[in-house]
């Protein structure tokens, strides 16, 4: 007999897999290697993806005939039998018996070394494990296959039945002893460790190891060095907690931990939070039995006092003092180190340490004090007087005092111009090919000029010849469809098409219509294509009349009401007017990146159209205004008031008026919402949210201006709002000088970056609203304090350079520390993310910006019981230093410094007193 690709492609249609299994065995080894070309043939003209049943029944028939594991992987791996592994390998594995391949083992070899290092599917990992286990083969030691076996024990998959538990497993498996000392090595893999029966749970996978190291099954001195490299190896906290339970499980005695004095010493030094913690108590406990040397302790020392983690300082200084008591001979040595805690960052660590000082005064020689005055420096708030009064410091003059801090304004930022425009069709191609890959606000403004201004200039050969095939090639993008009948780049594609149409052009859209259609057909296109694209310029044409007529985008338009619909409404112009009424250019093409238009770039552009006899389109027009400056220049204004044309008159009484009026921002508290049973109806809540209103300051005006200046925010916060994700730039160059709009707009995604831990918004928007101009209100002082409590640091470095770009105003520091109190009273932000940015603001020179954001936000704080109260006092008392205040300039400070006890508040609050005290 023979076997033919035609009956194996009916079986496995049919889902046949015994008939498959007969097949196969009923035929002759020479049989099935004979007819492996033609299943390797038919596997590769599979041309659709067959059903997932089927899949496994044409795997059956590669590794049926395939002659060896390395011929049978690649039809394995083709895109047609994806997926053909997830089901049981028995079925595999009864074929192999049956035909007696001696090779299986290897297929499961090569099967896992290619498990993905990050995220192995549970099912491909049990395939290849199971045909390993029967062809009695190691697995490789690679990532994923680690990964996987780690997962498998940690969180079986599927079980079928009862599973033992973990200590049992690890202790029975034939691979353990090859595959978990890579567990160790594989810095990524803790994280894999996490509890199995619900959040929060302590790992177990540590627990099963020290109970085998009891058993003798592994040994106690491998896995204490194995923990200890991987400490030297640091990482991320969720990797190294594992090995941190391991260590404290395996409960090392002072022999163990004496043979990694150093290894302490070093992550003492430098290791993460979690694992200096362990050090020191490890280092501790050596210290305790007197095996410790102290030259280890003191060069330890003198890197931790300097970490970040304050309770892990602290206890260190604390140790150094017990060790001052206990060793006289080199006591002035250790005195040192602890002088070396006045470079802290945190005034209280830095307290700590001078208290030390102070009290071991007395076994310091006269060079000794020398040195311990030169650390003194470095000391912070009101502690150089302090270190002076106790004879530890050098008295500095210091700034002058002043009553109140002067405000330096910082230089406007230089925005960049727009590059230069398209110049011939073959660059207009790259470009539109580029805003399929990365639209962008300036890619946009530059393919829709360069596409108007080629077109007037009528060479529209090169414009088809260039501009067609990139259509066709995304014509995902461009096609009309009934889903995105509102997007800019359909209406492009349809400006396109109809530009270049062979026929020439009409100002009729059906007649135009019927004309691509004929050039369709001469190109190979069939019919229908040619009708559905003039019903679509036929809907786009009135669309753009109820914008024009109503002023009104949404609700039955296809253009979004959002600001960024704007773009999508001008593009639509574009199709529509672009072969019927001859206009040479756009004129609200941006001359800066941020959206600005210089006002005399504009004028001349009306001087060209009046004197050419041409009106520019409206909403061209209308947004060419929406991003002319405040304030022109009498120049501008006076050479605009000759204008005769009704453009060139509506421009001259735009600049007479100063333009936009700005409209009324407020902001808005939307209350979390709760399900019938009183929780929260989402799996990450969120209490309360603060967004924006705003509502037009005048009636009338443009046709955009309307929906542009009015936003009703809904009664609850929106889970993950991403209205402008992608499109922050877009959204900025609307409105470039009228920024308050545009973090309006925004504000709900910028809030998600803090209450749901969304990213990127403030990182893309935060930057063009800070080159923008116009008045900051609520809505950017919220948007801003919300990025200073964002997740993820790119969006808080944004805000942070943002705050350093408007700090030229009081009252924009003002608001913002508004903001920062109120969402920081009740938890509504994480105050603890906004304190970095204090000190980076600081240190960059903008210490009067954080003094006026202090003052706006300490006072309604220090009424609450906020955590970070204390950490933003003694930044105050930082900055109120080094500015030189003086003065009762913190309304409620001294109620609190005037309290009882003996509290961090209390403390600061009283350091911060004591400074601005004249």
């Amino acid at each position: 007999m023979s076997l033919s690709w035609a009956e194996i492609d009916t079986l496995a249609r049919r889902n046949d897999r015994a008939g498959m299994i007969r097949l196969l065995s009923t035929a002759t080894a020479a049989e099935r290697r004979a007819a492996f070309a033609g299943v390797v043939a038919g596997v590769k003209a599979l041309e659709r993806d067959p059903d997932m049943d089927a899949r496994t029944v044409y795997a059956l028939a590669v590794v049926g005939t395939a002659p060896t594991a390395a011929k049978a992987l690649p039809s394995l791996r083709r895109a047609a039998l994806s997926t053909w592994n997830w089901e049981s390998a028995d079925i595999f594995l009864a074929l192999a018996a049956a035909l007696e391949l001696p090779w299986i083992g290897e297929l499961g070899v090569r099967l896992a070394e290619r498990l993905p290092a990050r995220d192995p599917w549970p099912d491909d990992w049990f395939f290849a494990a199971a045909l390993m286990r029967a062809g009695g083969v190691t697995p490789p030691v690679t990532e994923g296959v680690v990964r996987s076996w780690v997962r498998a024990f940690v969180r079986p998959w599927r079980p079928g039945k009862a599973v033992p538990p973990l200590v049992v497993r690890l202790r029975q498996d034939p691979w353990r002893d090859v595959l978990l000392p890579a567990v160790f090595e594989i810095d990524t893999i803790g994280a894999d460790f996490g509890g199995t029966a619900g959040f929060g749970e302590q790992p177990r996978f540590p627990a099963a190891v020290v109970a085998l190291a009891g058993e003798g099954v592994l040994e106690r001195k491998t896995i204490l060095g194995a923990v200890a490299d991987r400490f030297l190896r640091g990482g991320r906290s969720p990797d190294l907690r594992p090995f941190v339970l391991l260590h404290e499980a395996l409960a090392p005695t002072v022999d163990e931990l004496s043979t990694h004095v150093l290894d302490y010493a070093q992550l003492l030094a430098g290791g993460p939070g979690t694992v200096a913690t362990l050090a020191q108590r490890s280092l501790r406990t050596v210290d305790d039995a007197g095996r410790l040397e102290l030259d280890t302790l003191l060069a330890a020392s003198a890197e931790a006092l300097l970490r970040v983690e304050k309770t892990l300082v602290k206890a260190q200084l604390s140790w150094l003092d017990t060790v001052v008591r206990r060793d006289p001979s080199r006591s002035a040595s250790v005195v040192l180190v602890i002088a070396g805690g006045f470079g802290h960052s945190a005034l209280d660590v830095q307290e700590r340490a001078l208290n030390l000082v102070v009290k071991h005064r007395g076994v310091l020689g006269a060079g000794e004090l020398a040195e311990v005055a030169r650390e003194a420096a470095a000391l912070g708030g009101n502690l150089p007087e302090r270190a002076v009064s106790a004879g530890v410091g050098v008295l500095d003059a210091g700034p002058a005092a002043v009553v109140a801090p002067a405000m330096v304004v910082a230089p406007a930022a230089v925005v960049a111009e727009m590059p230069a425009p398209v110049a011939d069709a073959a660059e207009l191609a790259e470009e539109l090919s580029a805003l399929v890959h990365e639209p962008t606000a300036v890619g946009w403004e530059r393919v829709i000029a360069g596409l108007v201004s080629l077109y007037a200039a009528g060479d529209r050969e090169s414009l088809a010849a260039m501009l067609l095939p990139v259509v066709e090639r995304y014509s995902g993008w461009f096609d009309p469809d009934q889903w995105n009948a509102g997007s800019p780049f359909v209406s492009l594609g349809l400006a396109i098409r109809f530009a270049t149409c062979p026929a020439g052009h009409s100002s009729d859209k059906t007649h135009r219509a019927d004309k691509t259609h004929r050039a369709d057909k001469t190109n190979g296109a069939d019919e229908t294509n040619g009708a559905a694209l003039g019903v679509a310029m036929r809907s786009l044409a009135a669309a753009v009349r109820i914008a024009w007529q109503e002023g009104r985008r949404g609700t039955g338009s296809p253009f979004s009401m959002l600001p960024d619909g704007v773009l999508a409404l001008r593009a639509a112009e574009v199709a529509v007017h672009l072969t019927g009424t001859m206009v040479p250019m756009t004129v609200a093409t941006p001359t800066h990146v941020n959206g600005s238009i210089d006002a005399g770039t504009l004028l001349k552009r009306l001087q060209r159209a009046e004197a050419e006899g041409w009106q520019p389109w409206p909403f061209d027009f209308e947004q060419a205004l929406l991003r002319v400056p405040r304030n022109p220049g009498d120049l501008v204004t006076a050479r605009a008031a000759r204008l005769s044309s009704p453009a060139g008159r509506q421009y001259a009484q735009w600049l007479a008026v100063g333009g936009l009026p700005d409209p009324v921002s407020e902001p808005f508290t939307q209350p979390g919402e709760r399900g019938r049973d009183g929780g929260w109806t989402w799996d990450v809540p969120v209490p309360r949210r603060v967004v924006a209103s705003l509502r037009p300051a005048r009636d009338g005006g443009l046709r955009l201006e309307r929906q542009l200046l009015t936003l009703t925010p809904v009664k609850h916060p929106v889970y993950m709002p991403g209205d402008f994700d992608g499109n922050e730039d877009v959204l900025a160059m609307v409105l470039p000088h009228h920024r308050e709009v545009a973090a309006a707009w925004a504000l709900g995604d910028i809030a998600s970056l803090a209450d749901q831990n969304q990213r990127d918004t403030a990182r893309h928007l935060l930057p063009l609203l800070a080159d923008g101009t116009g008045p900051a209100g609520p809505a950017l002082a919220y948007a801003v304090a919300y990025a200073l409590a964002a997740k993820h640091e790119p969006d808080r470095a944004a805000a942070v350079d943002t705050v350093l770009a408007l700090s030229s105003g009081v009252t924009f520091a003002g608001l913002l520390g508004a903001a920062l109190a109120d969402l920081g009273s009740d938890g509504t932000i994480k105050l603890t993310r906004v304190l970095p940015a204090f000190t980076d603001l600081h240190r960059a020179g903008a210490s009067v910006a954080v003094w006026e954001l202090l003052v706006a936000a300490l006072p309604p704080l220090l009424t609450t019981t906020a955590r970070t109260v204390p950490d933003l006092l003694e930044i105050a008392s930082q900055v109120a230093v080094a500015l030189g205040l003086k003065g009762d300039l913190v309304p409620g400070l001294s109620e609190v410094a005037a309290r009882p006890g003996s509290t961090r508040v209390v403390k600061e609050a009283q350091r911060l007193h004591t400074i601005l005290t004249p």
